[in-house]
């Protein structure tokens, strides 16, 4: 009984689908020309059609002229595809009633050229950082907004946003968007430097000192948040801590001659007469014609009347 089961199941597999295969099968033809472009024909494209529905697929390939046909096809709605190495695939819905079909004529192209966006993105990027320079900082925020809408995984483009809205003095919309592209880049040291420059501008001094503290100064290429921190624990007579914070920063910027001037601060706030006129003795000498080099002179002039 067992091999009676076995060989009607086999019979039964055998008659469905051949069942299905007839289905597809029919007495209509479906034919076309393929041409590129220019109208010049193409040979060898693969033709492939398909019956709604049915599993089995018809196949044709074009001649040196371009011309195909398949035969033996049921009525039905049929999906042709034509496809040929170098050309665009092609997929077209075909209606094929009483035998009969329109000929299908169709023009192949070549795959547009793939864009760098990159290109794009950098070429906007350098105009937007020359508005920028200019002070024209809402044009250039505007090209970044603009990037961001067209390329939406840029989130490198949210710092630069950020960075505008400081230069405005913004800091609440800086370090909104300046939040978003931490959370992608969370140990990016530019962005862990601006998080700290925004934060002492919007009084949050001492949440700016932990990030500094935590900041690793060998990649470090801005002193100038280390160098805000510092006048911060200058005005609060917290001399020790900015001499401590400045003498890391002079390791790692020895020409940022500035770092003297506000070290010899920190050291007269802290009391260390010595020591604060033999840095401000040499920020006037290697940077005279600085901002603070008058201020320096005069804080000389006082510690030397004292005396």
């Amino acid at each position: 009984m067992k091999s009676i089961r076995v060989a009607f199941t086999m019979v039964l597999a055998a008659l469905v689908a051949s069942s299905a295969l007839a289905q597809s099968r029919g007495n209509a033809r479906l034919n076309g020309k393929v041409v590129d472009e220019q109208g010049q024909p193409i040979a060898d494209v693969v033709i492939k059609a398909q019956l709604a529905g049915q599993t089995e697929v018809l196949t044709g390939k074009s001649d040196k002229k371009g011309e195909w046909r398949v035969n033996g096809m049921a009525d039905g709605q049929w999906q042709v595809e034509l496809t040929k190495d170098g050309l665009d695939p092609m997929r077209v819905p075909v209606e094929v009633r009483n035998e009969r079909a329109t000929p299908l004529n169709v023009t192949m192209l070549k795959p547009a050229p793939k864009v760098d966006p990159s290109v794009e993105i950098n070429g906007q990027v350098q105009k937007a950082a020359e508005l920028a320079q200019a002070g024209k900082f809402a044009d250039a925020r505007k090209i970044y907004e603009d990037l961001l809408v067209k390329y939406p995984s840029i989130y490198q483009l949210e710092g630069f946003i950020a960075r505008t809205y400081a230069a405005e003095s913004q800091p609440a919309k800086a370090l909104e968007h300046l939040k978003i592209a931490m959370e992608k880049e969370p140990n990016d040291v530019d962005l862990k430097l601006l998080h700290a420059d925004l934060l002492i501008e919007s009084g949050d001094k001492a949440g700016a000192r932990a990030i500094l503290d935590g900041v690793d100064m060998t990649k470090v290429k801005d002193p100038f948040p280390f160098m805000n921190a510092a006048i911060t624990l200058i005005n609060e007579k917290k001399g020790a801590e900015a001499v401590a914070s400045l003498t890391k920063l002079l390791a790692q910027f020895p020409n940022q001659n500035e770092i003297y001037y506000y070290r010899g601060r920190a050291y007269l706030s802290d009391g260390k007469m010595d020591e604060a006129k033999a840095d401000l003795e040499k920020f006037v000498a290697v940077a005279p014609a600085a901002k603070e080099a008058a201020d320096a002179k005069k804080i000389l002039e006082q510690m030397t009347a004292k005396k």
